[in-house]
């Protein structure tokens, strides 16, 4: 997979990118992140990307022709999914990062101040992605949570397959179940011991009713009419 992000921040991505899977699987060539400085595309000498809005108000606005400058530079953007970072758009959740996993190229938009000229969305984004019902100060923590959950569902950047598919979210859409490890008993707090017991049936029947309880209890919301807990 090929993503390119556009940013007035590139600096911003160096940690993250190096770090963990995601730093391994861009070694092994496994997904390539460029990073692209939106500056780079202004026509100016002073490298301006913004402007008061339109009607007035507080804040500037991000000029639409620096965002198609920058987009258009980029080879392929016309058959590649180019995502606007905004308060405003879809929900990312696991069905979102599934529905992007498979595509072979993405551009990132990572907005600033009072947010982006409406005409970049209308006129060059093709989906436009919220993390949350919260205010960032910029798109670029956000472009690093759509990187790292689309990346991960890229086949061997997790080394254990079963991993992607047993894990909250998953195809069943529940949270995952509880999970430990040694010691049995840590300050008088010990697994349970279906966990010890070497019984496989009861072990994957305990995990199922644990995560449905758990999901049930924090996020009754993802529950549909097929699901619930066992009597």
């Amino acid at each position: 997979m090929l993503i390119d992000v556009i940013t007035i921040f590139p600096e911003f991505f160096a940690g993250p990118l190096e770090a963990s899977l995601l730093g391994k699987a861009r070694q092994r060539g496994l997904v390539e992140v460029r990073l692209h400085d939106l500056r780079d595309h202004t026509t100016d000498p002073h490298r301006t990307v913004d402007d008061d809005p339109y009607g007035g108000g507080a804040g500037m606005v991000m000029k639409p022709d620096v965002w198609f400058a920058a987009v258009e530079a980029i080879d392929g953007w016309e058959n590649t999914r180019r995502v606007l970072l905004t308060p405003a758009g879809r929900r990312l959740d696991q069905d979102v990062v599934r529905e992007l996993a498979p595509a072979p190229h993405l551009i990132l938009l990572c907005g600033r101040y009072e947010g982006i000229d409406e005409r970049v969305a209308e006129g060059l984004a093709t989906d436009e992605l919220s993390v949350g019902d919260y205010v960032l100060a910029g798109g670029e923590s956000a472009a690093m949570v759509v990187i790292e959950a689309v990346t991960r569902l890229i086949p061997g950047v997790v080394k254990e397959a079963e991993s992607v598919q047993r894990e909250s979210f998953g195809p069943d859409g529940l949270l995952d179940y509880p999970q430990y490890t040694r010691p049995a008993e840590y300050r008088s707090m010990r697994v349970p011991d279906v966990l010890l017991s070497g019984d496989h049936a009861e072990i994957e029947a305990w995990r199922r009713k644990q995560a449905l309880e758990r999901t049930k209890r924090r996020r009754p919301d993802l529950l549909g009419p097929d699901l619930d807990i066992a009597p």
